[in-house]
């Protein structure tokens, strides 16, 4: 399913998923005002060495996309597999420090929204509208094979939902065309998926035990498996290591970069 790209007013570039229905967007680095290695939108306080830059950033993204930026539950990620429940309790303060540590966020609580930060690992927003319960989750390659897509599922069961009728979005990410990664990561990803794992690698032509493993497509897998439905799933073909005037990279700046956000609210 193809992603739409949408230029606000503001100059702001972000992208939407067909099969969520709440507002969300996927961030690119178009249309902020950040400078140096975090030129553009950058969403990253830690990463920015001018607060001003990035809460006005925030500022513009609200504008852009009509979430409401400044009421918002952020995580400290930290590649686990814990996902938090949150409520308004938790929406964060711009440039003070998130108590907490976790990779997922949950919500049913109308008006907060949720957000997750990536400049390569893959972003994964999911949608039960029936129920009202979204998730924003952060799925580096450690984080999904510690199966996070399966706790935020169950996180958002408890509030209501159900995988029949959860909706999923995978965003912009390093693609298989140039995550190269080790054989230890290629059988983690087959322990992920039960053995499931036929066509998501291949070896990378000349480098002895390297792979080119495409990890969208395995944590895609991975929601069907846990039983979201296969049509309700969109993935963007976007490479943010091919797209480096568009995307952060970690792996193309070689960590000299700032962070783009998925962000949904209810």
């Amino acid at each position: 399913m193809n992603f739409a790209e949408h230029t606000a007013q503001n100059g702001v570039v972000y992208l939407t998923a067909p099969t969520i229905a709440r507002r969300h967007a996927f961030t690119t680095r178009i249309g902020g005002v950040s400078t140096g290695d975090q030129a553009g939108l950058n969403l990253s306080v830690n990463k920015d060495p001018v607060f001003a830059h990035v809460a006005e950033n925030y500022r513009r993204l609200g504008e852009a996309t009509g979430i409401d930026t400044g009421h918002m539950a952020r995580t400290k990620q930290v590649h686990g597999a814990v996902v938090r429940t949150v409520t308004g309790a938790d929406a964060h303060v711009l440039g003070t420090p998130v108590p907490y540590e976790a990779d997922g966020l949950v919500t049913n609580e109308p008006g907060l929204a949720l957000i997750c930060y990536t400049a390569d690992c893959v972003p994964v927003l999911l949608c039960d509208d029936r129920s009202g319960v979204i998730a924003a989750v952060h799925c580096g390659w450690r984080s999904s094979v510690a199966d996070i897509l399966g706790v935020a599922l169950d996180a958002m069961c408890a509030l209501g939902a159900l995988p029949a009728t959860t909706a999923a979005a995978i965003g912009p990410a390093i693609s298989r065309c140039c995550f190269e990664v080790g054989g230890e990561v290629v059988e983690a990803v087959d322990a992920y998926l039960g053995g499931d794992s036929a066509g998501l690698y291949a070896p990378a032509e000349g480098r002895e035990g390297k792979y080119f493993l495409d990890l969208k497509a395995a944590n895609a897998r991975r929601l069907t498996q846990l039983g979201v439905p296969a049509d309700a799933i969109a993935v963007s073909d976007d490479c943010t290591f091919c797209l480096p005037d568009k995307y952060w990279s970690h792996r193309y700046t070689h960590g000299r970069r700032g962070n783009q956000g998925a962000l949904i609210s209810l």
